[in-house]
């Protein structure tokens, strides 16, 4: 079974993040939103337990909080798509479950 791990909250103020990592399977994928986009940064200090998580998972960030915070889709680390809110939409379709992380 295959599951969207959602995690919208900052990875500097909750431990969702560290959460959802061990619960993290493969052919699972995460999706960054609202404050969680803090941890698909690159030069943040959450980058290479982000970059590890990658090697199991698919990871994605979305792009309008980006946006809203004022962040450059090019400051996001390599290996995370970029998606929109259509693209959360199919995301949410395509896995079995959804699980947030809050």
């Amino acid at each position: 079974m295959s599951i969207l791990h959602t995690v919208n909250k900052s990875p500097y103020e909750k431990s969702s993040l560290d959460s959802c990592l061990r619960y993290a399977k493969g052919g699972s994928a995460i999706l960054f939103y609202e404050d969680g986009i803090y941890a698909a940064l690159q030069g943040a200090s959450m980058e290479e337990k982000v970059k590890g998580a990658a090697q199991n998972v698919k990871l994605y960030v979305l792009g309008p909080d980006l946006k809203a915070r004022g962040i450059a889709e090019d400051r996001v680390i390599d290996g995370i798509a970029v998606v929109d809110y259509a693209g959360f939409v199919d995301l949410s379709v395509e896995h079995d479950k959804v699980s947030a992380w809050v």
